[in-house]
């Protein structure tokens, strides 16, 4: 089994102080016993604006991607779940319906799951956006109603931010300089000004929901072979995603706390062939079981406490 815990820290000032708050002995436990696996591409360090995350640089290595960053095709995999059809090769992306909160001095993308959009809502909109796209060339897919699907040949080479990257931050700093993004941000442009004015929004505000005002592009990359799955021993455990990006640091440290207290005792009470890694804003460390030196024992050497590991995720 190997267990592949995302969101396990952030930088922010507010993480930090939650990070510090947390007991987990048992992860503890595990960082005492289990040596960290060296030379994993995943432990070195990437800019925190980068725009995959750690774990899904890692999640793409274990299915045998190639991993470049922002070209991480989990739009093709994930549209091949939802029963569309992705041929190996082609450019596909995941188009998020999403509303973009405007701010004194910079523009904030919600996330998504709080707009609470229903199916007839999304399909309304989904078909007011479609001759912007399609009259580009792209092929315009439903899936569910936030759940969108883009799919032609520059896609294939567009490099995109993790939606998770952006939640709840400037919009602006994911928005790279390559030449394709120029395209997106002008669709960006003209979906805003199409849905400005739409009555559905309207019907939306008036009752207190949020409106849907633009999209984000996300998941982009070649196709893979479907057969380059995620290995059947790998468990990802995304219960401190959420908590996270809505800032709920308390939440955050009870699921880190039910965490410990859960798989993280298994996996210390287990067999040997088992491995667990942590992924934060800039980095995903692995550990497995290894037999401690005796000379570590004999002079007391301690491994880092956990929030220690953490911070530095």
């Amino acid at each position: 089994m190997h267990l592949v815990i995302p969101f396990a820290s952030a930088l922010s000032d507010a993480a930090v102080q939650a990070l510090g708050t947390l007991s987990l002995p048992n992860l503890d436990r595990l960082l005492a016993r289990w040596a960290a696996v060296d030379g994993d591409a995943e432990s070195e360090a990437l800019d925190e604006y980068a725009l995959s995350l750690p774990h899904e640089r890692l999640l793409a290595r274990l299915r045998g991607w190639p991993v470049q960053d922002g070209l991480l095709p989990f739009a093709a995999e994930a549209a091949r779940a939802d029963g569309l059809a992705p041929v190996t090769g082609a450019g596909w992306g995941l188009l998020t319906p999403a509303h973009w909160h405007v701010g004194h001095d910079q523009v904030n993308l919600v996330d998504p799951a709080l707009l609470e959009l229903d199916e007839p809502e999304a399909r309304t909109l989904h078909a007011t956006l479609a001759p912007l796209f399609e009259d580009l060339g792209w092929a315009w897919h439903w899936a569910g109603p936030t759940r969108w699907y883009v799919s032609h040949p520059s896609l294939a080479e567009l490099p995109t931010a993790s939606i998770d990257r952006v939640i709840g931050r400037n919009v602006d700093l994911w928005l790279n300089d390559h030449p394709g993004v120029m395209l997106v941000r002008r669709l960006q442009s003209e979906v805003q000004m199409l849905l400005y004015v739409h009555p559905l929004n309207d019907a939306r505000e008036a009752r207190g929901a949020m409106s849907v005002n633009s999209f984000w592009l996300s998941g982009t990359g070649q196709a893979q072979p479907a057969e380059r799955a995620l290995p059947a021993d790998v468990v990802v455990d995304d219960r401190l995603r959420a908590p996270l990006l809505a800032d709920d640091w308390s939440a955050w440290a009870e699921a880190w706390h039910a965490l410990d207290a859960g798989p993280l005792r298994a996996l210390a009470e287990g067999s040997a062939d088992v491995r667990l890694t942590l992924c934060g804003e800039r980095l995903a460390r692995t550990w497995q079981p290894a037999q401690r030196p005796w000379w570590k024992s004999l002079f007391g050497a301690r491994a880092p406490a956990s929030h220690a590991v953490l911070e530095a995720l």
